[in-house]
């Protein structure tokens, strides 16, 4: 039986275990990514480690999340973040430079390597053909320090795509139509692999659109082959000697397949709260706009671009709507504005942003009160755009753009002839904001500012549990609810005592006083608990405020594992009803002298006790024990393993 082209990957790159779906494998890390967001944090915990030089063949440390630097606080953690890179040997891109996942697709991703990235849309580089996982920046940190990354072997579902998108339907309509399909929770546990005669019509960076928000079904990643395709992109950026190709074997077999014919896809919209709330946009247009935010990891590469560029030529934007340009990096920036387009996107009236994250993590641009803002972005969660109370459509750059002109959401087919849309043969190359690590980075003295507080670790696990229940919460709880974003909470990211502040601020202010008053507790979560951002915050934060355990339906993947590198037992209800008897006030225990399948939650308040799931590895019951993968994984070098 032949490999999909995943299974070649991850077969490449196997360290332990079997390819069977399910079990636990470990596979080598070639390069990794962080953002400044997540990096300083990881950074931290890679110091702890006590390893003199990162052990990746690439690591790159991207400043493009929290660039407004409004007082000392952002700037110092981008001093810390150098310094950093100059002493361990990873390569900088600093502020200006543009997203970390446009600008690893764009200069160092490359097919048949992992990637691992404390960021949950690390998987945009599967468009190139990678295995790239997000994950938690304590993962990224053990992997920077040589140690394999350990997950489940997902299964593949493969994603067949036949024909050719028509007129005004793009790459995002393709992964919207798999999000109105799977929905948020479809691709737990698979790989989504996408193969058949209509991949070779999309470009690298439209295949990279469609892998970079498959992280909203919950998918481990997805890729495409490497292909011809893909190494004329290579081409452009002047890295062809990189290419390999890779497709899967003819008999290779999927353990789910899902058919798109591009050819019948037509404009599609996720409407709030969620990504997976998708329909036609002729269904919901006519809707008034406020305002329209074009870019984002997912849709600010050239073609992107070029064809609101193309949209906006000879028009103007409503007079009621505001409009936000974000382009993915500096090489982008710099075509469209060879090519002509920037003046025509300038002129129709577009606010030009810096290349960086922005407003798609709350940094700049909120909706006003109550308002409508139609996003180009990949995520659409309640308060995520710093304005509560807004609601957040995604669509395509062609719906955002034509949204724009009519001032109330439009399907782009009402504006006739689309334009032709291609790369062109060459893209600028600009490198100079990447600054390369010294050849010995022993001198280089680590610079921290007073924002970054001292490293906050569990300690081992104790013989039982106890405490009441903080919180009861329900479906698709995101790290966005758990842990804000947002230009206020960001620049504490590096302040965990500080950050703890702002836990559940969006679903109840009073969480982080009533946690300290309680000594800590429980959470209580219902199914998909953790979707959404890889931020470990939500899970480091709670547990400063001393979250012991979150009893939930479902857990996301991410976050589940961000629960145990910190010490948090992640127990799934063995009975889903046993939810509806567990509330908010309830005091309860679990005795933990001995961690096994299957726990008991006793419930002191009613006298009930009920089963706890703990679906964990052997390795991750020994994370557990030891208070956190940090003090597991210093016993393990110590030991000589890693």
């Amino acid at each position: 039986m032949g490999f999909t082209v995943a299974e070649k990957v991850i077969k490449e790159h196997l360290i332990e275990g079997d390819m069977v779906p399910g079990e636990e494998i470990a596979i080598r890390i070639d390069q990794t990514l962080t953002q400044d967001a997540t990096g300083t944090m990881a950074y931290l915990q890679f110091e702890a480690l006590g390893i003199p030089r990162v052990r990746t063949e690439l690591s790159v440390s991207y400043i493009d999340h929290n660039t407004l630097q409004t007082d000392f606080r952002n700037a110092d953690d981008h001093k810390y973040l150098q310094s950093i890179a100059r002493k361990y040997g990873i390569i900088l891109s600093k502020a200006g430079n543009g997203i970390c996942h446009q600008l690893h697709l764009e200069r160092f991703a490359a097919p048949g390597k992992t990637l691992l990235g404390s960021d949950s849309h690390t998987p945009t580089a599967g468009g190139m053909g990678s295995i790239a996982i997000g994950a938690g920046g304590l993962d990224v940190a053990v992997a920077m320090g040589g140690a394999p990354f350990y997950m489940k072997m997902p299964k593949i579902m493969g994603v067949e795509l036949t024909g050719s998108l028509p007129e005004w339907v793009s790459a995002k309509d393709v992964i919207l139509e798999v999000l109105r399909r799977i929905g948020v929770k479809g691709g737990l546990g698979y790989i989504l692999e996408y193969f058949g005669e209509g991949v070779k019509t999309l470009s690298v960076p439209e295949r990279a659109t469609i892998t970079n928000m498959g992280a909203e079904t919950g998918a481990t990643t997805s890729i495409f082959p490497a292909d011809e395709v893909t190494l004329k992109f290579l081409k452009i950026q002047g890295r062809e000697g990189v290419f390999r190709e890779i497709k899967a074997d003819e008999d290779a077999t999927y353990d789910k397949v899902l058919h798109i014919n591009l050819s019948e896809l037509e404009p599609l919209v996720a409407l709030p709260h969620s990504p997976g709330n998708v329909v036609p946009v002729r269904e919901v247009e006519g809707l008034k706009v406020d305002q329209v935010a074009i870019g984002s990891c997912t849709n600010s590469s050239y073609m992107d671009l070029q064809v609101v560029a193309e949209i906006f030529k000879g028009r103007k934007i409503h007079d009621d709507v505001y409009v936000s340009l974000s382009p993915g990096s500096r090489q982008v920036m710099k075509a469209i504005t060879e090519a002509g387009y920037l003046k025509d996107i300038i002129r129709a009236g577009t606010r030009i942003l810096e290349a960086a994250c922005g407003p798609c993590i709350g940094m700049g641009f909120a909706p006003p009160t109550g308002g409508i803002s139609v996003r180009t972005f990949n995520r659409n969660f309640e308060g995520r755009s710093g304005t509560k109370d807004a609601k957040i459509y995604l669509v395509s750059p062609q719906t955002a753009a034509a949204t724009a002109i009519f001032g109330v959401l439009t399907d782009p087919r009402k504006l006739g002839k689309a334009p032709k849309l291609s790369l062109p043969d060459k893209l600028p190359i600009l490198d100079d904001l990447f600054v390369y690590p010294e050849e010995d980075g022993s001198g280089v003295e680590i610079y921290r500012g007073p924002n970054i507080k001292p490293l906050e670790v569990r300690g081992p696990l104790p013989e039982k549990l106890e405490g009441e229940v903080l919180l009861k919460v329900g479906d698709n709880i995101t790290t966005d609810h758990i842990m804000p974003a947002g230009a206020k909470i960001l620049p504490l990211r590096s302040n965990i005592p500080a950050i703890s502040e702002h836990v559940f601020e969006i679903v109840d202010p009073t969480f982080p006083k009533r946690a300290k008053e309680k000594g800590g507790g429980f959470i209580v979560g219902g199914e998909n608990y953790g979707q959404g951002s890889s931020r470990e915050h939500a899970a480091i934060a709670p547990m400063y405020l001393g979250v012991k355990a979150v009893l939930a339906k479902s857990f996301a993947r991410i976050h589940r594992a961000n629960l145990i590198n910190f010490g948090i037992l992640p127990l799934i209800f063995a009975d889903p009803s046993d939810y509806d008897g567990v509330e908010q006030g309830h005091k309860l225990l679990i005795p933990t002298e001995s961690l096994s399948e299957r726990m008991e939650v006793k419930n002191l308040t009613t006298g009930k006790t009920i089963e706890g799931l703990l679906d964990l590895s052997e390795r991750e019951m020994e994370i557990i024990k030891a208070g956190g993968k940090l003090p597991y994984t210093k016993r393990m070098i110590e030991e000589g393993k890693y």
